[in-house]
Order: structure tokens, then sequence, then C-alpha cells
């Protein structure tokens, strides 16, 4: 397995683009996103589980009833949720984007990112569709990638190739997501594309397992969004035979789609809005895996903690208090932890209790912008990862008149 370039136009069969078509006030930002596949995909989703839905999830989720899809369309600016109209603007993207690409309205994914609440002008996407899709080719993905990006300070692209069944297959990210994170499916939007051929059963049962080990993993703030989306579409144009059930191929796909969107996890984590460090929980020796994602998803969800990972200050007793409050049964007298990171590595606990470590080596290992607090529950042997970022002030900042 390689990491390559080109984002979700990496996998045969895909072109993409992106435009400013008017939603944003910022006309240097691209606001409006066109995927196309050259045939019809295999696809798969996951959405949100907020009781309050965006429009774009409840017309996809009908599209995808088949498992197929062809096009997917996304703006940023505005969320089309919580809006009376939603769901006809909704559609009338689908309709746009099947117009101007020749596929049928039913076979488009669409999606929207942005403020909630308020109308979507469905004029700027109508104006902006012709340049969108004449701009379409397998070097548009990094256009497309911006076009979804909301407070976001980088895309988010990543494509990843191994060899399956004798053949090079590649699965290709995009992702946006800095804010309103938290782990319940995958608090974002991310967009997959995969040249490997899989039957629609095998492809959601793929991509479910996938999310649960990664997006699933990912914490930034405790709010889980209303327009939270991840669908994959798989062309098929690696000339791999159809993957129908579980075996060799199905987990070599596996392994690389898990791959690819670890890559995702770790860069939304990363990116958290304010966020100055990455800061990974790292669980092992834990009695099964529940446990060990449960007691991984309360370290890196923990406000006090990230607070002190943005001090560099090495408070390990907020690392045992979040540990403790983790819905599971384990025993708290048989727990290590240690600070981790390109600097070196600090042990502050073993069996429960503190140990004596020195605090300027401890500061100079949580200075990197990547932390890890590694827990050892000394208790069986399922492990967990999960990702998140620390707590600044920035933070508020950011939120505080984010509408206005």
């Amino acid at each position: 397995m390689k990491e390559i370039k080109g984002g979700v136009c990496a996998p045969l069969g895909f072109k993409a683009n992106g435009v400013h078509c008017g939603i944003r006030k910022n006309k240097t930002k691209e606001d409006l996103a066109l995927l196309t596949a050259d045939d019809m995909c295999s696809a798969a989703a996951v959405y949100t589980t907020n009781k309050v839905k965006g429009a774009p999830i409840t017309v996809t989720k009908a599209n995808l009833q088949n498992g197929k899809a062809r096009v997917l369309i996304c703006n940023s600016g505005n969320a089309n949720t919580c809006n009376a109209d939603g769901v006809q603007k909704a559609e009338r993207m689908c309709e746009l984007a099947a117009q101007f690409t020749g596929a049928d309205k039913s076979d488009v994914i669409v999606a929207s990112t942005g403020v909630i609440g308020q109308i979507l002008p469905i004029e700027p996407i109508e104006a902006g569709m012709p340049a969108l899709a004449a701009g379409l080719s397998r070097e548009g993905g990094a256009a497309a990638a911006r076009a979804i990006m909301t407070t976001d300070t980088v895309p988010k692209e990543f494509a990843r190739e191994a060899l399956i069944g004798g053949k090079s297959v590649r699965v290709g990210a995009m992702a946006k997501g800095s804010g309103m994170i938290h782990p319940n499916m995958a608090t974002l939007l991310c967009f997959v594309t995969t040249d490997a051929a899989l039957s629609p059963a095998m492809l959601d049962k793929a991509l479910h397992a996938a999310v649960a080990d990664t997006l699933n993993m990912v914490s930034i703030d405790g709010d889980t969004s209303t327009n939270d989306m991840l669908t994959v579409m798989a062309s098929g144009k690696s000339g791999i035979k159809e993957i129908t059930e579980e075996g060799e191929e199905y987990a070599a796909f596996l392994a690389l789609l898990t791959a690819v969107l670890t890559d995702v996890s770790r860069a939304i984590a990363k990116d958290g809005e304010g966020a100055t460090r990455l800061l990974e929980c790292k669980v092992s020796g834990a009695p099964d895996v529940p446990t060990a994602k449960k007691i991984a998803k309360s370290v890196v969800c923990s406000s006090l903690l990230k607070a002190a990972i943005s001090a560099a200050d090495a408070n390990w007793g907020r690392v045992l208090c979040a540990i403790g409050y983790a819905d599971a049964q384990f025993d708290i007298d048989k727990i290590d932890v240690d600070l981790c990171s390109a600097a070196g590595r600090v042990a502050v606990c073993r069996g429960g209790s503190g140990v004596p470590f020195d605090e300027e080596e401890a500061t100079a290992v949580l200075s990197p912008d990547e932390v890890t607090v590694e827990v050892n529950c000394n208790s069986g042997p399922a492990r967990a990862t999960a990702w998140g970022c620390d707590l600044t002030c920035d933070y508020v900042k950011i939120n505080a008149d984010y509408r206005t």
C-alpha cells in the first residue's frame, strides 16, 4: 500500500471541479463542487445521528436506496438545514447536476455545509453550473476539495493504492471539517471514490466497518452536526473481479479504505478550530474493543485535558479523570499512562498512581504539533485509537461570530 496524489480523482473513472458561484461573500473562495463518474457506480453512505438533519441528507438517502450513484454535488457557505424549502432546493441541485452531466437526477448525491437555518439561494448555483461542469477534469480534485471547506484552514485530500487480486486498486477521498465534530458517524463531510469493483452490499459493509475504527473515533468539540455525510462511489475501473462476499480481496479493500479514512481522521482532528496540536489517544491491553474505544474517546473528549495540551502542561491527572468516567468496566489500578511525541516519551502513571517525572522533559514532549497519550489497561488484548485536538481561546473566537 502506498500514498499517491490526486484525491478523489486518483481512482480511475472520476472527474471533479470546484468554482465560486456566489453563495459565499468572499469571491476568492470556491463554494460549489462537482464530482462525476464516467459510468454508474456502486454507492454507499453513512449519515449524522443528529435528530435534526439537513435536507440534502433526506434527498441523498432516497437517491441511494438502490445502492447506485454517478454524480455528487456539494455547496459550502449554507447548510440548507431547518428550512421549509430545503428538500425542494436539494432536489433542484440534483436536477442541475443531472442536466449538466447527463446523469439521472436520482443518481445524484447532494450535500451542503455552512450556516444552519438560513435559506439557501439556488440562483448562484444555477448560474455557476455551466462553468463548474465545463471544468470537470482528472486534475480537478483539488478545486473540489477547496469548494467544500468552511472553517477548515487547509484542504483535505488523500489517496492510496494497493494490489488487490493482482491489479492496482486506488481509493481517494476529500473531506471538510474543523468544528461541530464528535464521534457519532463521522461529524463532517467526506466523499470517497475507488476504482475497485464491489456490490453495493459489500461496499456498504466495508464503509461501516472502516468508519467504526476511523471517523467515529474523532472528536473536536462534542457537537454532532446536522449535515454529516460520508459517501463512497466504486467505479470498478481497476478491472478486478467484483467483490460480492467476504474473503481475501474484501479484506484487502477494507484495509485500503481504512487507511485512507485514517488519513482523513488525523487531518480533521489536527485542523480542529483553533487547534495547535493533534491529540491522539492509543489504548492497549483493554479487556475488549468496546472498552478500548470508550476509554480512547473519553480521553480525547476531555475539555480539561485538551486545555492542558494547548499549554504543553503534563497535567496527567486529567487523563486519569477522563479514563475514570468512561462508561466501561475495567480495573483502574492497572492503568499505565505515557505521554509521547516525536520529542520523546514520559511515563506519568503506573498502576493507577503517579510516578516521578521531569516537568521540563514533559513540556518538551508535549510541545510538538502531534501528541499521543498512550494508555495501557494491562487487562486484555484489545486496542483502539481516537483522535482529537487541543482546546484554545481561538476556538471560542471562531465560533462566537461564525454567523455574523
